[in-house]
């Protein structure tokens, strides 16, 4: 009798005593994420609606997005995470390639070259790489002893700055920092130790200088913008300054539905887009951001709970791992257009319009239904 089995195997044995109470449970659907996701679409297409000039046709694509979205989620939750497993190296270097094709072909939209082209439609590399680096980070330690040691460190910093730095050249600095901050947060999870968190932050803090000097100068001025949005207030602060007017002049139950004044009149950059959340805070005010907050929350905690539940590292490290996307995705995203991060290109998860962010976002949830769904219940 051989003395390891296979991935396949491993995962089978621990399928064998999962039993079903449920319907959704059959289909390996998580009940309680998936009626958070539904309500927080609900709600993102009233926003959406308002924030768009209620043009009803850019909803009725949003809501095509969202199908989309979710068939691939509920594909995704089907397959056993030992798929996952195996196929994470290759997806991990298709996605790098991928990187290196837009920075040559790929095509130019709004002074950025983040899209591969393929006909009937075109996506972005570094959506697919959101996937990809937790993936291929999981695999790494999934057979490894934990906490990693100082080689295993620099090997899978290696796994992480390389795709970051190939997205931030695009330049899409916002996908940049959130594939980064995605497998900064994986490393904390595998147990990287206090003395190597130490050195890491040090690196970063000496290259620094390098770091600003390779910037574009728009990206530097975002960061200048950021410590004072006043210096000028009709060129570089003028987003930032428009969205904190939004957000303030909501008050305690905003402006009303359809009555906001500066995404109507034109006044809130990407209203439908980047900037959507300052137009949640106009209209529904304090409470209505409250309410989205929870929603955001009440997925975020889901997520992390099934990280919790997850059954060998590899399952642990990758739910972990897309969780914390989720919030960071969301974080840095209200955290832009409320002043307290500099503005980067990153929409809103689930609220903004737009369909690549949509699939990748609905993907990780698939995954991450497949983990808790697959899992054996234990007595």
């Amino acid at each position: 009798m051989p003395l390891k089995t296979s991935i396949k195997q491993r995962f089978q044995r621990r399928d064998s005593g999962t039993q079903y109470r449920h319907w959704w449970q059959l289909i390996h659907i998580d009940f309680i994420l998936l009626i958070s996701i539904l309500l927080l679409n609900i709600f993102g297409f009233f926003i959406l609606y308002s924030a768009s000039n209620e043009q009803f046709s850019l909803v009725l694509s949003q809501m095509g997005h969202i199908s989309f979205a979710v068939i691939i989620m509920l594909v995704l939750a089907q397959l056993p995470p030992y798929w996952y497993q195996r196929w994470a190296p290759w997806f991990y270097f298709f996605s790098l390639i991928a990187l290196l094709l837009v920075l040559i072909i790929g095509h130019i939209s709004l002074g950025a070259q983040r899209w591969i082209s393929l006909g009937l439609f075109r996506f972005q590399p570094s959506d697919l790489m959101l996937l990809a680096l937790p993936m291929m980070l999981a695999w790494y330690f999934a057979n490894k002893a934990l906490p990693p040691n100082t080689k295993e460190v620099i090997l899978s910093s290696l796994i992480i700055l390389i795709p970051a730095v190939f997205t931030a050249k695009e330049p899409d600095l916002g996908s940049g920092i959130v594939i980064f901050t995605t497998g900064a947060c994986l490393l904390l999870l595998a147990g990287i130790r206090w003395r190597i968190i130490l050195y890491l932050l040090i690196g970063i803090l000496l290259m620094a200088p390098f770091l600003w000097h390779f910037m574009r100068f728009y990206q530097r001025q975002r960061v200048l913008t950021f410590l004072n949005p006043e210096r000028d207030p009709l060129g570089a602060g003028y987003h930032i300054i428009q969205s904190k007017i939004a957000i303030g002049s909501g008050g305690l139950l905003g402006k009303g539905w359809l009555m906001g004044t500066q995404s109507h009149l034109q006044f809130l950059p990407e209203h439908a887009t980047d900037f959507i959340f300052a137009v949640c805070g106009e209209e529904f005010g304090l409470f209505g951001a409250l309410i989205l907050l929870l929603l955001y929350t009440a997925i975020i905690l889901r997520c992390f709970y099934i990280a919790s539940q997850a059954q060998d590292t590899f399952t642990r490290l990758l739910a972990g791992a897309l969780s914390a996307l989720f919030f960071i995705s969301v974080f840095v995203n209200i955290g832009m257009v409320s002043g307290i991060l500099p503005v980067v290109g990153l929409p809103l998860p689930m609220i903004s319009y737009g369909g690549t962010s949509m699939v990748t976002l609905m993907a990780s949830f698939g995954i991450l239904m497949s983990i808790h769904g697959h899992k054996r219940l234990l007595s």
